[in-house]
């Protein structure tokens, strides 16, 4: 079959790159656009890019003219690496163009009628693009990926709230220094040292979550019962963010059980259609010393969970550690799986 016409928005920055590697060689999508900054617009992307991943620019895009931000691009599919100013202004541009917008920006994410979605947690909320494209009159639509550091936490605690219930939890993250984007924070200002803020973070960890793990009824999200406290920390780790996770259940449950609930989770049979979706989804550590950023974040070519350090909370009820890769599974990777979601689930036509 032929594959689907894709083209990434802010092509160029970091995000933007992520999504250029990963898309280069899908067995569905094929990038037939790029956009990016004045300075890059009207040269090949091979030639405008300051391309910062491993290896060289994937040959078929770097010959790619950079266009300017625009929806008259030859795409049926766009991914969203823009920065969150712009991505308010022109997401919704190409959503009334007929584009669909698979977005890793942050503007959308609460939005009553925008997707917030994790393929293997909540893939019923695709649903809300009927009610989007009918509140907006799009013909195309905006669904948005999770916050990178929210991500680490949402497929262990979907788990624990199916078989037990969730009342509170409380999350302290320590997250890596690509979160910040290139150049990032500056090497004086983290190397030997711990950044506890991170802009806006502590509200997108307290919040989004209530949302992912919410109940889809009637052309409406019903926001998750549980509370949240968190607290985000920049840390000296290039990749990978690591959380720390307390929670009082509903339904009393030992550490066994509480392990027992992850090593028994199996994928979704839908979630296992998409190309992207690797063999083994969560990684059970039974070490005291796992998971770690640095051995821990490449499962699954990054899309992987890692837990570990399941014990006895003397606060709450059980606590855990979890792992994730913060720029594949947390950022470009989960709006690709996204994309491949909506394909099997016919809101993408192929």
């Amino acid at each position: 079959m032929s594959k689907i016409k894709v083209g990434v928005l802010g092509a160029t920055g970091t995000v933007g790159q992520r999504f250029v590697q990963l898309l280069a060689n899908h067995p569905w999508f094929e990038i037939t656009a790029v956009t990016g900054s004045p300075r890059t617009i009207g040269r090949k992307y091979g030639e405008g890019v300051e391309w910062r991943l491993d290896g060289d620019v994937p040959a078929a895009v770097a010959e790619l003219t950079v266009q300017a931000t625009e929806p008259n691009l030859d795409a049926q599919v766009v991914f969203s690496g823009l920065p969150s100013a712009e991505a308010r202004e022109l997401e919704p541009q190409f959503a009334t163009a007929g584009y669909y917008v698979c977005t890793n920006a942050s503007p959308y994410r609460m939005m009553r009628d925008v997707p917030l979605l994790i393929p293997e947690v909540n893939p019923d909320h695709s649903a809300l693009i009927d009610v989007q494209r009918r509140n907006r009159g799009w013909d195309g639509f905006i669904i948005a990926n999770a916050n990178c550091s929210t991500t680490t936490a949402m497929l262990p605690l979907k788990i624990w709230q199916n078989a037990f219930g969730l009342e509170a939890v409380h999350m302290v993250t320590l997250q890596a220094i690509s979160g910040a984007g290139y150049p990032g924070v500056a090497s004086m200002d983290i190397l030997g040292n711990v950044v506890p803020y991170i802009g806006g973070e502590d509200g997108k960890l307290e919040s989004e979550p209530l949302k992912i793990l919410g109940s889809y009824a009637d052309g409406v999200v019903h926001s998750a019962d549980f509370r949240v406290s968190a607290q985000a920390n920049r840390v000296p780790v290039f990749d990978g963010h690591l959380s720390s996770i307390s929670v009082k259940l509903k339904q009393p449950a030992t550490v066994e059980e509480g392990i027992a609930a992850f090593k028994a989770w199996q994928i979704p049979e839908q979630i296992r259609q998409l190309p992207s979706c690797p063999d083994q989804l969560l990684v059970v550590r039974d070490e005291p010393d796992r998971p770690q950023p640095r051995l821990d974040r490449n499962w699954g070519d990054g899309l992987a969970w890692t837990v570990g350090k399941v014990a006895n909370c003397g606060v709450l009820d059980l606590k855990f550690m979890a792992l994730t890769h913060n720029t594949l599974r947390g950022a470009a990777s989960g709006s690709v799986l996204n994309a491949e979601l909506l394909v099997v689930q016919g809101y993408i036509e192929r």
